[in-house]
């Protein structure tokens, strides 16, 4: 029992952290030796009694010593009262011969006999060894992170692993200008005498600003696998604890591991999470948070240099960041990571692709071209989808109607395919989705479709799917105009086919996005004619209840009601349009709506050719749908084309 009690101890040593094994060794030892001296001052003083040696010999006379233990010159012995004593005996001839006269029993032990063992100690000690070792295990599980019992205040950065898979430059595409921004500071620490040749100094840190999705992280890790010096990670969120103080200790320890192992780079990663605007809480500013934005400000650009130590930090709100973070000398750059562009997509789209067994009827460039908008996450998303429909359908290789589909199904949503519809709905929804793609057919300013269908996706029971014949950057206020009228069709046609009284609530996001849009031109785009080119924008800035509660209001009551009159003026404006080319084209209306009740979904092109040519798509055999033969993409997305009788 004692031997499994040992091998108990000794594994709880063996997995504890090596790092603090000695320490914590140390700790033990003395504790039992204090407590061994504890132990022995209170048992001599308390249970034995030190007698002198003549007083040891009256005793003896007396009878009144019965038993005694020797060992070496030292004597241990029982009275016949039960009282203990212990004496020191010199060279005393024949007391042996005294005491085995007296009757006293006798005892003799060698002088190493009592001496205690290591595994006597450990075993006399489990008990302690046990409450400590639990102690221990509690400490650290209340803790819960790094650094043990005693690591609060401990930095909960983390030295990226070069034995991982490295990501390098070549591994992001689609955002140049601020892969050359980031490049230029893995150059200065590869090759520094290159810039202090000209009195350059190595930035002291940069910010990376964009969209969610951009490639904000993945350019870090680029950072890390091209630099060749120590990479630090820590999440933003990571500072703040429920202790005060914890946040500013972990951003010194984090800094001091920094200077320990410069040159490095440390990547924040959210940001906004603990460098937000100071003083935008209730309670006198002394807000942890806060505490631990001065500490990092302090610790970038203080009293203290920090050379060798380059900050990089990734954010998509900017806006609401500290303007004494941003400032030089803090976060010198600020590289903003951007939505890539059509090359960009391409690009994007060839890295993700490489694992990836593509048909040859796959065109990465018309891919790209069909995907205005999309990030990278966006676009890896888009092939991981195309493979796993792929693999669902049991192919081998991912074919242009994978991308198609799964382009449908990341932008529209997954189709809701056992979804019961009564025909009054589906003629309903057809109207409806029809009056959308017929206003968008007559403004001359609305992007080209893409697809319609009544086939319910997502939370939709309907999509209309324009897209934009290139990337767009700024939009006119004909093209907003335009997109207005485009979403009121659906209600306008609801109302012409089935009357006043048997207007939906489908149309609820579709009149959000053009009072939206209405009220963006008023307020933002300054092109309302009463209001004038001003900008009446509230300030989303700021999301703190204490700047809410003192700002002060940018425009009087009078200004918002004229806003508000401007904004249902523009959305009038765009119903009677939307209205006026419904009641001109009633019959385009009809014809739309039925073939899509036949066809459920129709492309672009489809939708011309029956508009404007009265051609009828036609199934891969050939059959006759009421008008011309044609070939048609119905097959390419797995729908089959009902015969109108």
């Amino acid at each position: 029992m004692a031997l499994v009690y040992y091998i108990i101890i000794l594994t709880f040593f063996i997995n504890m952290n090596f790092k603090n094994l000695a320490m914590w060794a140390v700790i033990v030892f003395l504790t039992i030796g204090l407590y061994n001296m504890f132990k022995n001052t209170q048992g001599s003083t308390s249970k034995k009694q030190n007698i002198i040696f003549s007083e040891f010999l009256s005793e003896v006379e007396n009878g009144r010593v019965i038993q005694v233990e020797i060992q070496g010159n030292n004597i241990r012995g029982i009275m016949a009262n039960g009282e203990s004593f212990t004496t020191y005996s010199p060279n005393y001839p024949n007391l042996i011969e005294k005491l085995s006269d007296k009757g006293v029993s006798i005892s003799a032990a060698p002088l190493d006999e009592k001496m205690p063992s290591l595994f006597g100690v450990l075993l006399s000690w489990f008990p302690m060894l046990l409450l400590i070792a639990v102690w221990i295990f509690f400490m650290r599980q209340m803790q819960g992170g790094k650094g043990g019992a005693m690591g609060f205040g401990r930095s909960k950065a983390k030295l990226m692993d070069d034995a991982k898979k490295k990501v390098t430059f070549d591994d992001v595409a689609g955002i140049d200008e601020a892969k050359e921004e980031v490049q230029e500071i893995v150059e200065f620490l590869k090759s520094p005498k290159k810039f202090m040749r000209v009195g350059g100094k190595i930035p002291r840190g940069a910010l990376l600003v964009g969209l969610p999705g951009t490639g904000k992280t993945l350019l870090a890790r680029a950072i890390a696998g091209e630099s060749g010096v120590p990479f630090f990670t820590i999440s933003g969120s990571d500072f703040v604890e429920m202790f005060v103080g914890v946040g500013a200790a972990r951003v010194r320890d984090m800094f001091e591991q920094g200077k320990k192992n410069s040159p490095c780079i440390i990547f924040i990663d959210e940001l906004d999470a603990v460098g937000r605007s100071r003083g935008a809480g209730l309670g006198g500013g002394n807000d942890e948070r806060e505490q631990t934005l001065n500490q990092i400000l302090v610790e970038m650009d203080g009293f203290e240099t920090n050379d060798g130590v380059i900050i990089l930090a990734s954010t998509n709100r900017p806006d609401v960041l500290d303007p004494a973070l941003l400032r030089p000398g803090r976060f010198d750059r600020q590289i903003v990571v951007p939505l890539p562009d059509i090359l960009g997509r391409e690009k994007i789209l060839k890295i993700h692709s490489k694992k990836v067994s593509m048909g040859p009827d796959v065109k990465l460039k018309t891919i790209a071209k069909g995907t205005p908008g999309f990030s990278g996450a966006d676009l890896a998303n888009l092939v991981n989808e195309a493979a796993l429909l792929a693999a669902r359908n049991n192919k081998r290789i991912v074919t242009s109607n994978e991308f198609e589909d799964a382009k449908d199904k990341v932008m529209m949503g997954a189709e809701r395919k056992s979804m019961v519809m009564t025909e009054e709905d589906k003629k309903l929804t057809a109207y409806h989705e029809s009056g959308h793609a017929i206003v968008a057919l007559n403004e001359k300013a609305s992007d080209p479709i893409h697809k319609a269908t009544i086939m319910p996706r997502g939370r939709a029971l309907g999509v209309v799917w324009t897209l934009p014949e290139r990337d767009k950057y700024s939009h006119t206020r004909e093209y907003l105009k335009a997109n207005i009228s485009k979403a009121m069709g659906g209600r306008i046609a609801e109302e012409l086919i089935f009357g006043y009284e048997k207007v939906t609530s489908g149309a609820s996001s579709d009149l959000q996005t053009a009072t939206k849009l209405a009220k963006d031109m008023v307020t933002k785009f300054g092109m309302s004619n009463e209001l004038g080119p001003l900008s009446y924008g509230e300030n989303e800035e700021e999301v703190f209840l204490g700047r809410s509660i003192t700002r002060h209001q940018q425009m009087s009551e009078d200004t918002t009601k004229k806003i508000d009159v401007e904004i249902k003026k523009i959305v009038d404006e765009g119903y009677k349009k939307a209205k006026k080319i419904l009641t001109e084209k009633i019959d385009d209306l009809h014809k739309l709506a039925k073939a899509l009740l036949t066809y459920e979904t129709l492309t672009g092109n489809e939708i011309d050719d029956l508009i404007y040519k009265n051609i009828y798509p036609a199934n891969k055999e050939g059959v006759k749908v009421e008008g011309n033969d044609q070939d048609s993409a119905l097959g390419s997305i797995g729908l089959k084309p009902k015969i109108v009788h």
